[in-house]
């Protein structure tokens, strides 16, 4: 660890999705840090633990190691430590990690965790325990509780990934408290939209994107920073290829210009209707102006919602 990090404030999660649940954990650990003027410090795990004991079990990330580096960063986070997360790790005694990843390691002054945070050996290390180690050793543990919504259904991560299962992108941007993102690089497809009018930029999605099939209203970022509204397709395109692999298409509304090989992201601001399968060409263009015309429509009336600002560094992010 560089020197200017350690004796830090460290919040422990795997923290897939960053959302309003996990900013419970994540906000007393940078008000601890800005109190005692130390470093605010994530530490996380790489692969995701699920992914190494059940690899046989596709995990829908929803937010993948970069992604969430730019959540905690806007958060206010200075560094985010990412363990690399293996059967070795994870036959340390509840003891060895307390001593060779939070002292000797990372040198921390305050640790701050979930009720249901487990480490080490056969999840052997509990927040008692925790709390026990932090009287031996000198730092100082914080558990905080499950968070709820406003209708007392605990906030979690299998919760959102059902939402977005099914489309209910609005309601799964009111429990992360931003809109649901995905990033990639812009590739070269078959070019189809552009002899159709509609020219679109489009991403490959990890293959375990559990996201509905269909059309959504959405808010692009190019590697630049420039935001575009637009509106984009996911799914197989049934009415053009025959089980084609999934694929993000987005047809950014007044653009003209060449995105192929950059690193882009696309906020997801709400589902316009399910993928379909139409009569023709014409059909579909047809369908397609009106799905253009609801998503500017939609768009045009979005406004920053403050209750679910994360202070993110940029729009693209924001609800």
């Amino acid at each position: 660890m560089p020197a200017d990090l350690r004796g830090g404030v460290v919040a422990i999660g795997n923290f897939d999705g960053v959302h309003r649940g996990h900013q419970s954990v994540l906000e007393p650990a940078l008000e601890i840090a800005r109190r005692d003027s130390v470093p605010a410090l994530v530490l996380t795990f790489e692969p995701h633990p699920r992914q190494v004991f059940r690899p046989d079990v596709p995990l829908f990330r929803l937010t993948p190691a970069p992604m969430k580096a730019v959540l905690l960063g806007a958060l206010g986070f200075d560094a985010v430590v990412e363990q690399q997360f293996d059967r070795a790790f994870s036959g340390l005694s509840p003891q060895e990690f307390v001593r060779s990843v939070l002292v000797e390691g990372l040198g921390i002054t305050h640790v701050v965790t979930g009720f249901d945070f487990h480490f080490g050996k056969n999840r052997g290390g509990t927040p008692e325990l925790l709390k026990a180690a932090g009287q031996e050793n000198g730092f100082g543990v914080t558990v905080v509780d499950a968070y709820s919504d406003e209708g007392g259904a605990v906030i979690s991560s299998s919760r959102i990934r059902g939402l977005l299962g099914g489309g209910e992108v609005a309601e799964a941007a009111g429990l992360l408290g931003y809109r649901y993102t995905v990033e990639a690089e812009v590739t070269g497809g078959q070019k189809l939209g552009r002899t159709l009018g509609f020219p679109t930029a489009n991403m490959a999605l990890p293959l375990e994107t559990e996201l509905r099939h269909g059309i959504y209203a959405v808010r692009f970022r190019q590697a630049d920073g420039r935001l575009h509204n637009g509106v984009a397709s996911f799914g197989r395109r049934p009415t053009v290829t025959k089980d084609g692999a999934p694929l993000l298409e987005t047809f950014l509304f007044d653009f003209d210009g060449d995105l192929y090989g950059e690193i882009c992201s696309v906020s997801l601001f709400s589902f316009l209707r399910g993928e379909e399968k139409f009569d023709g060409l014409d059909a579909l263009v047809a369908q397609m102006k009106r799905d253009e015309a609801e998503a500017r429509a939609l768009l045009a009336e979005v406004k920053p919602n403050s209750a679910l600002d994360l202070r993110l560094a940029f729009e693209g992010l924001g609800a």
